[in-house]
């Protein structure tokens, strides 16, 4: 397979409403908008990948979880959770030395957040 693009698409129950949480809770930057006006496909950037936010579902997404690195863990936690987002693990140092923490968009779909500590084996030139 030569993949020459790809993105995570989510399905949920109320797009808009998913759309509105990405765009002005989490403030994903927009890539593009697609689709009729009045219920437009939206596509965010998400570090160094997509996440398509368009169709709808009969129910809310199920068995899926996003991982994104942020520079900040506590601060982008405090800054979600006095915007009223659900924080189901507070910030803790995990066993593989990662500083992690999650949070639930307005469908339950879980998004890990991640912090690279400075003295952490991803941070290290490994040339």
């Amino acid at each position: 397979m030569d993949v020459l693009s790809s993105r995570v698409l989510l399905r949920t129950a109320d797009p808009v409403r998913s759309q509105a949480f990405y765009r002005d809770v989490l403030g994903l930057a927009v890539h593009r908008e697609f689709g009729p006006p009045e219920h437009p496909g939206v596509v965010f950037f998400l570090g160094n990948g997509l996440l398509e936010v368009s169709g709808a579902a009969a129910g809310p997404p199920r068995g899926l979880a996003l991982w994104v690195q942020v520079r900040d863990l506590a601060a982008e936690v405090d800054r979600l959770a006095a915007a009223g987002v659900p924080v189901l693990e507070e910030p803790r140092q995990q066993p593989w030395g990662l500083l992690e923490a999650t949070v639930a968009d307005p469908d339950g779909v879980q998004l890990v957040l991640v912090e690279v500590p400075a003295d952490h084996p991803l941070r290290r030139d490994q040339r």
